[in-house]
């Protein structure tokens, strides 16, 4: 059994908001956290701060849910918290 990252208990907060449908890796993937033997898609630490790309849900208000994602991680981790709307797509 491998110890959770922290980046994976971003990964299922970013998740469980409303209107996320899901994490992005970016246009060639880089936005990603690199674990032995895995990876979390969508969020990457930094001493810059900690990026979060995310897929929202057509229809959703966009700067909202992007606050909400920004609130939620910024509870997580210390330092800035940078989203990026990556997609927008139905469901």
């Amino acid at each position: 059994m491998t110890d959770r990252d922290k980046s994976e208990d971003i990964a299922d907060a970013v998740l469980a908001i409303d209107g996320v449908v899901g994490l992005h890796g970016g246009m060639f993937g880089e936005a990603a956290t690199y674990l032995p033997g895995r990876r979390v898609s969508g969020v990457r630490s930094s001493e810059d701060g900690t990026e979060v790309h995310v897929t929202l849900e057509f229809g959703v208000a966009v700067r909202e849910t992007a606050d909400a994602v920004r609130r939620t991680v910024a509870a997580m981790v210390d330092g800035p918290v940078h989203v990026t709307v990556e997609d927008i797509v139905r469901v």
